[in-house]
């Protein structure tokens, strides 16, 4: 069997995600796509996963707890990979900061950092 890789464009939100999910995975980016194919592959074409109720719920428009074990899993796995991407993308830092407003967190050893506005 012949295999070849056709090229394919990609929405920028599934690249980015598959760029976060490949590090976190040790898979290069075209692994990590070809992986969640294959996923997707078998969730639509197994008996046993409502793949429909899956969308309605990814969707917001049904249940969670309709769910079977099954399919919860493969929603929390989607949502954990949407939190994920979401995270990335924040920056709570520098938009304090630019708002000229203070923040306080906890460093590693628990002990209060107060950060103060640069400008």
């Amino acid at each position: 069997m012949t295999r070849s890789s056709q090229p394919t464009r990609l929405p920028a939100d599934v690249y980015e995600s598959a760029v976060a999910a490949a590090k976190a995975a040790s898979r290069t980016v075209p692994q990590q796509i070809a992986h969640w194919a294959r996923i997707g592959r078998e969730m639509e074409s197994s008996p046993t996963v409502n793949h429909r109720q899956i969308t309605q719920v990814l969707a917001g428009t049904s249940s969670y707890d309709s769910l079977a074990e099954r399919e919860q899993a493969i929603v929390r796995e989607a949502w954990e990979e949407r939190t994920r991407t979401l995270r990335k993308g924040l920056d709570y830092a520098a938009g304090f900061d630019s708002a000229g407003e203070e923040y306080s967190e906890l460093d590693e050893d628990g002990n209060l950092v107060v950060h103060r506005p640069t400008t």
